[in-house]
Parts: structure tokens; sequence; C-alpha cells
């Protein structure tokens, strides 16, 4: 048996983004740029992708940016944002940040600015008083996670917009939390999102940008997506995420429920497996309904990880950006896990699509595994 446990690095994609993608290329492969009939159909369809996307984010006062994915849309926010800002900024960023985010305010500090690092406690929480002195000392520019793509951790997006109030721009890394938990536009100012992650195609992403928010390019060119990405668009890709948007959708209001269920099924069966087990970050039944990390006492995390591939058991140690660099996670670490504790360490991640089959297989296999691996290691 297969269990695909590894959602958070990528998903499979669903049928129906398939089937549009594949719709695109055969009759809608237009350039939406051009001016003829064909070519204002594709534009059209362009137009209904975009309002499609922003629905779910209470999104209808936005711009939609299309990108190549959550990196460049992230990119495009933290650099596009401060570009325009004139002067040496001091701009705000969590401890615990996607790679794609962190490496764009190591640029923004190479630059000049002042980057304050918002700590972490051990539930993944920021730090609010940091957060607070470094809206006294003037920041302009804050960037957080929705979702720990690690942990689970939720962002308490309304206070952080009450800690802001009006002070700085809110750009919010939604790439692990689009669908799967709920968000409205109202509390930031940038939205990132990508395709992949909600089974639709790979090489997608979107920026929700409010009104009135000025960015810097970081592609010129031809000036698509408003001047801020420019290069014709990938309709085939951007179909297929807005058909993945509505079948994720078509789930209903439950299936955050349904996700949730699962998780603390698996969570439960590991337990049972092996007792010993330690949680990674915050109580499960209050983070993200979808990814949990998991630590397994004297045992490496890529150890078990290899171990469970050969059993058909697909889970990943940590950001999928970073799991060959084979270090002890830069985000646990932040967290104020001890490092040695945080080599233990398992991410799993679900789907509305994985079964409880799945799980319950997954968790029978850890305890067999485990309890060999440790006696192995105590040879």
């Amino acid at each position: 048996m297969q269990a695909y446990l590894d959602n958070s690095a990528t998903t499979r994609p669903c049928e129906a983004a398939i089937r549009a993608m594949e719709a695109c290329l055969r009759e809608g492969w237009y350039n939406p740029s051009s001016v003829y009939k064909p070519s204002v159909e594709a534009f059209r369809r362009l137009r209904e992708a975009r309002e499609n996307v922003l629905k779910p984010l209470r999104g209808s006062g936005c711009d939609l940016i299309f990108t190549s994915g959550g990196t460049e849309a992230n990119n495009l926010a933290v650099l596009g944002a401060v570009t325009r800002m004139r002067g040496r900024q001091t701009v705000a960023v969590s401890a615990v940040e996607h790679p794609s985010v962190r490496a764009a305010f190591d640029a923004l500090g190479a630059l000049g600015h002042d980057v304050r690092v918002i700590g972490v406690d051990t539930r993944g929480d920021l730090d609010w008083a940091a957060l607070e002195k470094a809206m006294d000392d003037g920041a302009s520019f804050v960037s957080v996670m929705q979702v720990n793509n690690e942990t689970g951790a939720l962002l308490d997006i309304q206070r952080l917009h009450r800690t802001v109030n009006g002070r700085a721009l809110i750009h919010v890394d939604g790439v692990q939390g689009y669908l799967r938990v709920p968000f409205d536009m109202k509390y930031a100012d940038l939205y990132t999102l990508s395709s992949h992650k909600i089974h639709g195609p790979k090489g997608v992403g979107a920026l929700a940008v409010k009104k009135g928010v000025k960015l810097a390019p970081r592609q010129i060119g031809g000036g698509q997506e408003n001047g801020l990405r420019s290069g014709t668009e990938n309709t085939p890709g951007i179909a297929g995420l807005s058909a993945a948007v509505t079948e994720m959708l078509d789930l209903g209001p439950d299936m955050a429920d349904g996700l949730m269920a699962k998780k603390l099924r698996l969570i439960d069966g590991v337990r049972r497996a092996v007792p010993d087990v330690i949680v990674n970050g915050p109580d499960p039944a209050v983070a993200a309904p979808h990814i949990v990390n998991l630590g397994f006492p004297g045992v490496r995390g890529e150890v078990m990880l290899h171990a469970l591939e050969g059993e058909g058991v697909c889970v990943s140690t940590g950001s999928a950006c970073s799991s060959k660099k084979l270090k002890v996670s830069g985000v646990l670490t932040a967290m104020g896990i001890k490092p040695n504790v945080a080599e233990w360490a398992v991410r799993f991640s679900l789907s509305p699509h994985t079964t409880e089959e799945e799980i319950d297989y997954a968790a029978q296999k850890i305890g067999t595994l485990y309890g060999l691996l440790t006696r192995v290691q105590r040879r």
C-alpha cells in the first residue's frame, strides 16, 4: 500500500485541473494580450480565474498578480513593496518564515534596511512585545506566515492587524493556509498563494494586492499583470489553478473539520504505536488542520523518513525547499527546541483526499519501524 502524507511539499493535481489545462492547451492557447476574438476570449477566462482565486479571500477589492509560484509571489511582495518606499526602512519578519521570505529579508538587510527578526515561543506564536517594539521604532513592512509549513502553527491574523494598526504594510504568506484556513483580505495588504499546494499544477502562484498598495516590479518587459510581472501569462497553469480552487471550494465548509479529524486520528494512532512520540509545536487541536510535526526519540528524522519510504509512506523532515540539506530545522530551533530533539522531527501533512486507510497504515508502519530502529541503535 502507498500512503502519501507530504502534501505540504506538493499535492497530486486533481482531475478538474488536468482537464482545464488540457482544454486550454488544445483550444484556448491564444495569447490573452492579442486583440482578435479568440485572444479576447482567453483574456476573459483570465479575468474570471482572477476573480475565482480571490473569492475565498473576500478580496473583491484587490488585484491579483499571477506568478510562477509562491516563491516569486513572496519575493514580489517583500522586495517589491520595500523597494517602492523611500530611504532606509525598518522592516519586521518572523523567525520561522519560508526560505523565499527569509532570503528576501536578507537581501533587504544587505541593502542597508533595518531588519527586525521577531522571535516565537515553543508553540510557534509570535513575540508580540517584540513586534510592538518594532512598530514603535517605525517599522513600515511586516511579513508573517498564516500557517507554518513545518509545524502547522497558526498566526493570529486579527491580533497582528490590531498590533500593526495601520502603521505598516502587512504581508501574509498564505501558501500553506489558502483554502484550508479561512482568511479575509481586510486584515492584510498582500497575500501569497501557490497552486501546487491545493491540487493545482506546479509553476503557478499568485499575489493578492490590496488596492492602493504600490509595488516595484521584479520582472520587467511587456507590462503584463498590471506591469508587475511581465511575460505572457501561463494560461494553462492558471486554468488549472482556477479549476483546483473551484474543486476545493466544492468540498464545502466542513473540509477543514474533516482534515482535522484525520490529523487527530493519525496522531492518536502514532501515540498508540509509539507512546513516547513528541508533538513539536502547538497543541494539534488548535493548529492548522493538515500539518503536524512529530519527534521520535532516539531516531533521526531522515532515518525514519527513509524507513517509511521503504514501506510506501511518504513524509518529510521539514520544508521541501531545504530538505536535501540534512540540517537541523531552523524553524524548530527558533521555537526553542533543542537541536538533538529537533533531529528527531518528521512532518506529516494531509489533504482532503488523504484516506483513513492511508493514515492507519502509516501509523502501523511507524510503530513497527520505530521498534526496529531503536533496537538496532541500542546494539
